[in-house]
């Protein structure tokens, strides 16, 4: 299937997708959010697909965030994006709200600017790995707006509280080497490398248990806001989906035999 606003490849397992608007800094707009909802669902439920990779085209922005342009020309003429029916399910992007989570790794590869809801679509990834020269930031206030696709939330989760707090207040960006210091990055790497770097971190995942790399996801999220009790409670189920499944016998057979596991990926 082909797309007009998005470039989706699959190599190796591996799901490349790349907001392709390079001309407005990979912003997005109703369209392009639509073709992103559709790959997502698509990822989601391809067992074939292990890890999926989202980047922008281009070396200076990985997404602007909201395609102000064309919400402007919207609200001019009444209208109110979010009620017009295109905006999916899946929110800005199609996975920042009220789609939470997807059962498949999400690596955010930031190759420039992520900017308002490009910030917040390499949030909802679980691992970024950015350019050098990347930048982050909420700049949302500035233009009368608040950061609604999860950024207002997701950012103090994930970094220091006042640092949040800072950011968002004040607009002001986060370079690629502070992000890393925070803990927000995974890695930092040049322009150059970042596709090899990303690549690297993919094809570890996939050397792992889908159904352990799957629990392990979903547990985790799941549990990340409860009392240690309750999230232990909470996901036994997904647990006991990877002791049924035959992959526990062969990754331990496979280790003692030394020789790489052959992995089913069901119960």
């Amino acid at each position: 299937m082909s797309y007009e606003y998005v470039k989706f490849d699959v190599k190796d397992q591996v799901a490349w997708v790349t907001i392709n608007r390079e001309e407005v800094r990979n912003a997005l707009h109703q369209p392009a959010h639509v073709e992103l909802f559709n790959i997502w669902n698509l990822i989601d439920k391809d067992p074939d697909i292990r890890v999926a990779v989202l980047t922008g085209a281009g070396d200076k922005s990985f997404s602007a965030g909201n395609d102000l342009k064309f919400s402007t020309e919207l609200a001019k003429k009444g209208l109110d994006h979010n009620k017009l029916g295109n905006m999916p399910l899946g929110g800005f992007g199609g996975i920042t709200n009220p789609r939470y989570r997807m059962s498949k790794p999400l690596i955010a590869a930031v190759n420039g600017f992520a900017l308002g809801g490009g910030f917040e679509l390499a949030l909802a990834c679980d691992i970024i790995v950015a350019a050098d020269h990347a930048q982050f930031g909420l700049p949302e206030p500035t233009v009368g707006l608040v950061a609604g696709a999860g950024g207002m939330h997701r950012l103090p989760r994930q970094i220091p509280y006042k640092v949040a707090m800072g950011m968002m207040l004040t607009a002001r960006r986060l370079s690629a080497q502070d992000a890393f210091g925070y803990g927000l990055v995974n890695q930092v790497c040049t322009l150059d490398n970042l596709y090899s770097v990303v690549s690297e971190w993919a094809s570890d995942i996939i050397k792992c248990a889908p159904l352990a790399i799957q629990g392990t996801k979903e547990a985790s999220t799941l549990g990340f806001d409860l009392p240690l009790e309750a999230a232990f409670n909470k996901t036994y189920y997904w647990i006991d989906l990877h002791m049924a499944s035959p992959d526990r016998l062969e990754g331990m057979s496979a280790f003692v035999e030394k020789r790489s596991p052959q992995w089913k990926g069901s119960v």
